[in-house]
């Protein structure tokens, strides 16, 4: 971390979460961060569903849910980045305050609801990007008040689509009510028909990708897998925010909504890695939770996932944590005598089992 970002994040937090939030894209925004450009190598270079990666690091989405702040993120190292998520109509989520910080934890805590611009306004915004090295893409989502929340991902991505490089269904939010019940086989199979159709009749078709909960029992987290190998899908985004509260410290941790960052790394690695051997390879996996060093980015890529994201840690860490982890994996990766990061997938897995 430079001391331009330790003092920039000690002043962040001094405001409620939410505001900083808000502050910190207002900074990118103006361009008053440094951005150290693309990080990538020969190592880091990476191929997931047929895009091409600088790196396998990549910011999940949350961060820039209405695309204001795309440019200034695509030159901060990630090697790819996801924003949204986007409903149909716009909406404002739940009532505030709705982020927590778990300092002690270095976790956080939201139960935003999908609060968004819509899918219009995020449309055009990602029309006006130009796109360049680092990909793209939009993660899909239900209007609360939707009486078709399935078909809600279809028209999401019928909007914004044309202007992605890959497209993320997003069924494993447990901030919005009963939306996780679409991870049941019937109701996702026929969410993820309606989605597939639309895709077939984007002008270029895109990579869909499906991000789960790490709360599934096993049986149910089967299940899914079997979906996903028959649907059509590109590869399964692991995991979203968890439910359980275990091992927490801070005085937030009785707030409700869905808990990212440190705590969450363990049980999403575990789930990253039944899932791995539950597809046997056929799917790439993108391993998410918990991940603030190279060290544990390696170790999800050990466990099975092809490429990381990362965000809860930039609350803590800086924006700057992105490219150190990059830089971080390809040292990670000449230690072992590995020449790219598909040979290092899944290569201690049953550690997870």
């Amino acid at each position: 971390m430079t001391p331009f970002e330790r003092l920039g994040l000690a002043l962040l937090h001094r405001f409620d979460p939410e505001t900083a939030h808000g502050l910190s894209l207002s900074v990118l925004r103006l361009g008053l961060a440094p951005m150290p450009g693309p990080v990538t190598s020969a190592r880091l270079k990476t191929q997931v569903a047929g895009m091409d990666l600088p790196n396998p690091v990549g910011l999940a989405a949350g961060y820039d849910k209405n695309v204001v702040a795309l440019g200034p993120l695509s030159r901060a190292g990630f090697g790819f980045i996801e924003v949204g998520a986007a409903t149909p109509l716009p909406q404002p989520g739940n009532p505030k305050p709705r982020l927590f910080r778990l300092t002690e934890d270095h976790a956080a805590i939201n139960r935003f609801g999908f609060n968004n611009q819509g899918a219009s306004a995020i449309a055009a915004r990602l029309a006006q990007h130009k796109r360049g090295a680092v990909p793209v893409g939009i993660n899909l989502g239900a209007n609360k008040t939707s009486t078709d929340r399935a078909a809600d991902f279809a028209k999401v991505l019928a909007l914004c689509g044309p202007h992605v490089d890959f497209a993320t269904v997003n069924v494993s939010s447990p901030n919005t009510e009963k939306l996780r019940d679409l991870q049941g086989p019937a109701a996702l199979a026929a969410l993820l028909d309606g989605v597939m159709q639309v895709r077939a009749g984007l002008a270029r078709p895109i990579p869909v990708f499906l991000k789960i909960a790490p709360d599934l029992a096993p049986d149910d987290l089967a299940a899914l897998a079997e979906v996903a190998l028959s649907s059509g899908l590109s590869g399964i985004i692991a995991t979203n925010t968890t439910l359980s509260r275990e091992g927490l410290h801070a005085p937030q941790a009785s707030e409700t909504g869905g808990l990212s960052g440190a705590p969450l790394f363990e049980k999403s690695t575990r789930v990253l890695a039944r899932l791995s051997k539950l597809t046997a390879g056929k799917l790439p996996l993108i391993g998410v939770g918990g991940v603030g060093s190279a060290d544990q980015a390696y170790a999800k890529i050990r466990a099975g996932a092809c490429a990381v994201q990362i965000y809860t840690a930039m609350v803590y860490q800086g924006l700057s944590v992105a490219a150190d982890i990059a830089r971080g994996l390809d040292t990670l990766l000449a230690r072992d005598g590995y020449a790219s990061i598909a040979q290092a997938v899944g290569t201690q897995r049953d550690a997870w089992l």
